[in-house]
Formats: structure tokens, C-alpha cells, sequence
């Protein structure tokens, strides 16, 4: 489907798939990427949580999420990290608007910035922050391995990076799901491509989460 100006009552009479497919997972664009960021802040919030129980989270942190999307990641963070200062980037113009719109807030209180940018070129100093997550994203970088040397780079000396996804490799996924996998082009490793590729871009130490009963993963990596 082309992107047009579409109106929000032609997208309420389009299925969720018809939104997702005109929104563009990788790099959300117009109202339908909006309307789909929308209900991806709800639909990945249960494995968000999950993900991110997985960390100890400190009051005053430094955080920066790769690919915030919707901005509600960064917003059940800043919940976890008082008073900590976050970030955020996203490769999506729509997305780091609705980010904004969300944490509005806290943006206005210094507490929060959100930028554009992507995760092969972080903008940002080497050793900055505490922690760095990336939710439902990592299906689409340009470059694994360089976005995850870019992570280790901007990490403080023992920093936690993790990675969560609501789908890896499992060699038996459902025939719907692997056509979506396709149908938008997304990685999808295994959780031993995964410690191999963490392993290989310098990380001191990886543990794989994984959720039973879900193909829920996290992957947790540490800097030395």
C-alpha cells in the first residue's frame, strides 16, 4: 500500500494489518505510522515489562533506548530511574514526535531528550550511559554488528544493554509468522546467533532470557 494523506477515518476503516503495512515497521511514516505506534505502546507492553524486569534499575541512571518507537518505553524508565536523565533516538521522524508527545512532561523538566538518529551511529560521547535497551527493534537495524559495538561503545564500564523482542528463531515458528518476518524484512536470530554476535562485538559477559510458553526474548549483555 502507498503512503498517502490518508484521513483518520479512512485508517479507522482499515484492518490493524493494512495500518501496520502502511506505517512502515521499520521506519514509521504519516498518520498510519502514528496510529500503529499507538497501539504497538499497548500490544508490546506486556513483554517490555518482562524485558525489562531483568535489570536493576537506580534512581539516578543515565538511560538511552535505541528505537523508541511510541516513546512509552522511555516513559516506564523514567518511572524506574526517578531520578535519572534519559534519551532517546529513533531513525523515524513520526516516531520521535510521538515520543515527544508522550514524555512531553519530562521532556520540559530536562529530564528527557529525544533525537533523531540511528543505531549504527549513536550520537553520543563514548561511556555515557548506565543502561541502553532497545525494544522491538532490533529486527531492523542497518548493521547488527555495528550497532552493537556502537552500544558497547556509549556504555559506562559495567553497563547493561538489553535487548528485547517478542520473537527469535525457534525453528518451529507459526506459518503467520514467519510470512510477517518476510513480509517486512525483520532479523530474527536464534538465541545462539544472538550470544555469538554479542560475544563478537566485545560484550564481557551475555545471559539470554527467555519466557516460557512465549517466544519472548531478552538479551541481556554487560561491558568489562
Amino acid at each position: 500500500m502507498e503512503n498517502k494523506n490518508y484521513t483518520e477515518q479512512d485508517l479507522d476503516k482499515m484492518s490493524p494489518m493494512e495500518i501496520t503495512e502502511l506505517g512502515n515497521p521499520a521506519k514509521p511514516e504519516g498518520a498510519a505510522g502514528a496510529r500503529m505506534l499507538a497501539r504497538m505502546n499497548e500490544s508490546h507492553r506486556e513483554v517490555t515489562e518482562w524485558g525489562l524486569s531483568h535489570a536493576e534499575f537506580r534512581p539516578e541512571d543515565t538511560i538511552l533506548d535505541i528505537g523508541c518507537g511510541g516513546g512509552r518505553t522511555l516513559e516506564s524508565m523514567a518511572e524506574r530511574s526517578p531520578k535519572g536523565k534519559l534519551w532517546g533516538v529513533d531513525v523515524s521522524p513520526v516516531s520521535v514526535e510521538e515520543s515527544r508527545k508522550r514524555n512531553e512532561k519530562r521532556i520540559a523538566e530536562g529530564r528527557m531528550e529525544i533525537l533523531e538518529g540511528s543505531a549504527a551511529k549513536l550520537p553520543f560521547a563514548d561511556q555515557t550511559f548506565d543502561k541502553v535497551t532497545t525494544v522491538e527493534s532490533f529486527y531492523f537495524w542497518p548493521d547488527a554488528m555495528e550497532g552493537l559495538k556502537e552500544v558497547l561503545r556509549v556504555l559506562k564500564p559495567d553497563g547493561t544493554f538489553l535487548l528485547i523482542a517478542d520473537v527469535y528463531e525457534t525453528g518451529d515458528l507459526p506459518e503467520d509468522v514467519r510470512e510477517n518476518i518476510a513480509k517486512f524484512h525483520m532479523r530474527n536470530p536464534t538465541p545462539a546467533d544472538f550470544r555469538h554476535m554479542f560475544v563478537d562485538a566485545g560484550f564481557w559477559k551475555t545471559e539470554i532470557h527467555r519466557k516460557e510458553g512465549t517466544t519472548w526474548i531478552c538479551v541481556e549483555g554487560t561491558k568489562y
